[in-house]
């Protein structure tokens, strides 16, 4: 089940409202913040409804199930993989989704170029570093964010576009805030270093995006304040 469309219309139009006004309290210009519907758990009708409200791209966290239903709609979107991404499935995720915001390893930079190689793409990724050092979250560590760039930027055909994080869950805002200023301020110490343009930042979802627009969010991902509470599947 899915809510109505005029619903998911409504809860969008409030989510934009919410994400032009941190803009404006960080000084920065709304459009300079792109918003991604995580579709993850919810039915093919999920990336129809973004793709009809004139949302760009939309997110899933599994492979498998981002595959199936981008096979299952018609919607004119792009499918960005959010969620952590085993070696044994980066060939599959190279080959359907149209970006990767979760390398976080040497391995799958390895894996995931030689799989675009084969696919005739340049695929772009994300770089993701666990800015907020939680064991609980995926990523790489911040001292290893160097190297790990360094080594996407070798990649013939994989295009970097910048770094994605997820902050600790924590009823302090104050951590939130940290992780992402973190991650920017590595983003700008790094695109200084190498020379590399890496103007994407994705951070921030339903429960921190305010906080994360403020320390430079580029692309804030969110589900639930756009289509409710999802059913888990089986």
């Amino acid at each position: 089940m899915i809510i109505p469309y005029d619903e998911f219309c409504r809860r969008a139009d409030t989510v934009r409202a919410g994400i032009a006004a941190a803009c404006v309290r960080a000084g920065r210009k709304p459009d300079e913040v792109g918003l991604l519907a995580v579709t993850k758990n919810h039915p093919p009708a999920a990336a129809e409804y973004a793709a009809r409200y004139g949302l760009p791209a939309v997110g899933e966290n599994r492979v498998q199930e981002g595959v199936d239903k981008r096979a299952a709609t018609t919607a004119e979107v792009r499918w960005e993989l959010i969620g952590h991404l085993q070696s044994n499935k980066a060939k599959l995720a190279a080959t359907h989704f149209d970006r990767i915001q979760t390398v976080d390893s040497e391995k799958l930079l390895r894996l995931l170029d030689r799989a675009a190689a084969e696919a005739g793409k340049i695929l772009p990724v994300l770089l993701q570093i666990n800015a907020g050092h939680d064991p609980a979250k995926f990523g790489a560590d911040l001292a290893d964010a160097p190297r790990l760039l360094d080594a996407a930027l070798t990649q013939s055909h994989l295009k970097v576009e910048g770094f994605m994080t997820i902050a600790p869950l924590s009823d302090d805002t104050s951590v939130a805030t940290r992780t992402f200023t973190t991650l920017r301020e590595l983003r700008d110490q790094l695109a200084g270093e190498t020379g590399a343009l890496l103007p994407e930042l994705s951070m921030g979802m339903s429960g921190d995006y305010v906080e994360a627009i403020a320390a430079g969010s580029t692309q804030v991902r969110i589900g639930t304040a756009l289509y409710g509470e999802r059913e888990p599947v089986a």
